[in-house]
This record gives structure tokens, C-alpha cells and sequence, in this order.
């Protein structure tokens, strides 16, 4: 490949991501606050720099892959951003899960620098990650989205593309894990109804698994909470209540009462005050057992 990547965020989604990019042929510059997490990829062949900004090659693509709106404003605003290097032509592939007005903001800023911002929220774990298996929501300028296809090819495995509005992707992966984590609850209420019951979670699942409910979310997620298994972490619990955050800002923008967000930012909310907040997300299932009077 002839063009050469900028890479903002390798923890554990952006690593993978970035490891398949190298081993596509792309060339990358890499950054990250711990600077020890880029050392796979210098050992792949990436170049690390010590400053967000320094990733940019101007017109070039930049991909972030950060923890929340503040991070990513940081990256692209701050001090040592990289907005004015990208500069005219250049392209920001932004790939974490945002808020869709940080997303307008950013957009209208890159715009007056001459370059585009590309909001590209992903559905997957980090090994899907590492597989090369995301799904992919896409908004943003047309003549970006043809630019960065080579790229979201060897990083997904589907792209949904959602329009010109730069904001509408975040809106739709923050709709997609409202539903999951309101499956998480659900499957958490479920299984303490029935091991109250005397009945074995796993066989629960197992069967609901592969019948009524024979989809990843179910199985994977529901194999988890019968177990109890919520290390090592696959998605912070602390940013699952960080996007039903998001969710409830969004939706009080646009009028729309969810009180089952409500209810999930309390369960999320609550087991952060418990120190659950570096546990995987669907570690909220243990609240249910908290409530039900069952010690874990």
C-alpha cells in the first residue's frame, strides 16, 4: 500500500485494528498515552511519535481510536493535535464511540481546515478486532468514504453506510449498545430468576442460546453472565456507562423519553460506586445478584 496511515488510540480495539493495518501492507505512524502499548506494532514496523499532531502526514488519513468525546477533542484540538498538520484533502477516519454533536463539531472544524471528518463507530469485541470481523457504521462526506475503503475493508467484514450527516453513524452505534446493554439486563434479571429457582444458569442460556434467542449477543454475552465471567475485560464497564450516557444526552436532544436508558445508567452508575468499573460491561449482572440478596 502506498499511503501511509496515522494511528491515535491502541488499546484494546485500536491495537488489533492497527496489527491487521500493517500486516495489509499500509505503512503507520502510531501514538498512544502509554507509549509502551505501541511496542507490537514498532516490532510489526510501525513508527511511534511521541505526539498526537506527528501522526498526520498533510492530506494524509488519520484514524482515531479513543476512549470518549474528551480524549478524541484532545487529540484533534489540543495543544499538540493533529487538525491544522492533516490540513487540506486530509481525512480523520474517527472510530470511536462519540457523541453525534461532538461528531458535528469536529466536522464543521476540519471543514475550515479543508480536510474531512469520517465518524466510523464499530460493533465487535477485540477479537473480532483482531480478526478483521467489525461491523462498520460509516457517515460523513462521499468523497471521503471513497478514499478510506481499502482501509475499512481490512478492518471489517461489513460497512453500513448511513449518509452524509457526520453525526448519524454515532447515533446508530449508540442505539446498537443501548440494545445490547438492555439485553445484558435482561439476561441478568433472566438467569437470577431462575438460579433463585434452583436452576442452572448456563443450562438456561445454553438452551434459550439455541432457540428463541440464537444470536451473538445471547450466546456470548449470556455464556458470560451464567458464569459470572466478567474478566479479562472486552469493553470497560466504565465506558458502557459512559455510552448510555451518551444515549440519554442524545435522546433528551431530541425529546425521546428511554426509560429503560434511565434504568441502565442507575445499574451502571451503581456498580462503578462499587468498583466495578474496570470489570467487563456485562458485569452490571452482578447488581441483579446484589438485589436479589445473592453474595458474588
Amino acid at each position: 500500500m502506498s499511503e501511509r496511515i496515522g494511528f491515535i488510540g491502541l488499546g484494546n480495539m485500536g491495537q488489533p485494528m492497527a496489527l491487521n493495518l500493517l500486516k495489509a501492507g499500509f505503512e503507520l505512524r502510531v501514538y498512544n498515552r502509554n507509549p509502551a502499548k505501541a511496542e507490537p506494532l514498532v516490532a510489526q514496523g510501525a513508527q511511534q511519535v511521541s505526539k498526537p499532531g506527528e501522526v498526520a502526514e498533510p492530506g494524509g488519513i488519520v484514524i482515531t481510536m479513543v476512549a470518549n468525546d474528551s480524549a478524541l477533542e484532545s487529540v484533534v484540538l489540543g495543544k499538540e493535535g493533529f487538525l491544522e498538520r492533516l490540513g487540506q484533502n486530509g481525512i480523520h477516519l474517527s472510530m470511536s464511540t462519540v457523541s453525534p454533536a461532538t461528531a458535528h463539531k469536529l466536522a464543521d472544524l476540519h471543514a475550515k481546515q479543508g480536510s474531512i471528518y469520517l465518524a466510523a463507530p464499530v460493533f465487535g469485541r477485540p477479537e473480532a478486532a483482531a480478526a478483521g470481523k467489525l461491523w462498520i457504521c460509516l457517515s460523513g462526506a462521499q468523497t471521503g468514504k471513497e478514499r478510506v475503503q481499502p482501509v475499512l475493508k481490512v478492518l471489517g467484514q461489513g460497512i453500513f453506510d448511513f449518509g452524509e450527516d457526520p453525526g448519524a453513524a454515532n447515533v446508530v452505534k449508540l442505539t446498537g449498545n443501548f440494545l445490547i446493554a438492555s439485553a445484558m439486563e435482561a439476561m441478568a434479571e433472566a438467569l437470577t430468576l431462575a438460579e433463585k429457582n434452583g436452576i442452572d444458569r448456563s443450562k438456561v442460556i445454553d438452551m434459550l442460546g439455541k432457540t428463541s434467542f440464537a444470536c451473538p449477543i445471547y450466546q456470548n454475552y449470556g455464556k458470560a453472565i451464567a458464569e459470572e465471567r466478567y474478566t479479562p475485560p472486552g469493553f470497560y464497564l466504565s465506558l458502557g456507562l459512559k455510552d448510555v450516557g451518551l444515549v440519554l444526552q442524545t435522546a433528551d436532544s431530541a425529546k425521546v423519553p428511554m426509560p429503560f436508558a434511565s434504568l441502565l445508567h442507575d445499574r451502571f452508575l451503581a456498580s462503578v460506586a462499587k468498583g466495578r468499573g474496570d470489570m467487563d460491561w456485562s458485569a452490571l449482572a452482578l447488581g441483579v445478584s446484589d438485589d436479589a440478596g445473592l453474595s458474588k
